[in-house]
């Protein structure tokens, strides 16, 4: 493939929880070579996951994604000729994976980079391996999202999957990693908090649910400060949670100890 999806990027207060809780819950790892100064860097053997200390005036949860490329000019030259109003930001060389940031036509960001990129750290140059827990999807909501996901084909070949006939939602895939893209309604939300268009949840394939799910409560039972927040608890709750449940790919539906989205597939 062209592109791959090699980078996933959540912003919290309690970033070094939160990576203890996906190397414990979902078998990710560090790198030898991690920096304990700045953001934990978690990775599956395929995607890495940064997660990034919140500063001031930024918004926590599940912030951006990003490509690793065959060729970022190739990139440029496709937005140039279809996508022109849209802008690339080179990023500051402490980032372990974004040589380079942009954005989709609705907004929302994700980076770029490229093998042999001079920024490149920790688990992004550790090379790939094999677990039975890694991420398989993730969820992007929008008003546009047939423009949404042209673009992504456009640019970086991603590929459609097939869906079943009047499923509004668009299947994208890089051969690995299932890039949903999701039409957001005010409408849903009837019943729960609106939340505004954006990146909605992560999904994780795993070895079996029931296993995962027997697992998780030995995790809670030996360290309560790992337990996940809760999902479906009260009327709102209940609301939001029948939503999420609605992604295809998704078997069970969880939160990490921040609120950030998750849901389980063997």
């Amino acid at each position: 493939m062209f592109a791959q999806i090699k980078h996933m990027a959540i912003v919290s207060e309690n970033y070094a929880l939160l990576g203890r809780f996906y190397e414990a819950a979902f078998r990710m790892q560090t790198s030898k070579r991690a920096r304990p100064e700045s953001a934990v860097v978690v990775g599956d053997g395929y995607v890495g996951m940064n997660i990034n200390p919140r500063r001031a005036g930024r918004q926590a949860g599940f912030d951006h994604f990003g490509f690793e490329v065959q060729d970022v000019e190739t990139v440029f030259a496709r937005m140039k000729a279809k996508y022109p109003s849209i802008n690339v930001l080179k990023r500051p060389s402490n980032r372990p994976f974004a040589g380079l940031s942009t954005h989709d036509p609705a907004g929302n960001v994700f980076d770029l980079s490229q093998r042999g990129m001079e920024n490149r750290k920790d688990v992004y140059e550790d090379g790939d391996w094999k677990q039975d827990r890694y991420i398989s999807h993730f969820a992007l909501k929008t008003v546009i999202p047939e423009s949404v996901a042209q673009f992504y084909v456009d640019v970086f070949e991603l590929r459609a999957l097939e869906k079943p006939a009047g499923d509004p939602n668009f299947y994208l895939s890089d051969g690995r990693i299932i890039l949903m893209v999701i039409p957001w309604n005010i409408n849903d939300y009837l019943g729960s908090g609106i939340e505004r268009p954006a990146l909605d949840h992560i999904g994780f394939k795993v070895e079996s649910v029931e296993g995962f799910k027997k697992d998780l409560q030995a995790l809670i039972g030996r360290n309560p400060r790992l337990s996940p927040s809760p999902v479906g608890s009260g009327p709102e709750g209940e609301a939001r949670l029948r939503l999420f449940a609605k992604c295809p790919y998704g078997k069970f539906q969880l939160a990490d100890p921040d609120g950030v989205l998750i849901d389980v597939t063997e």
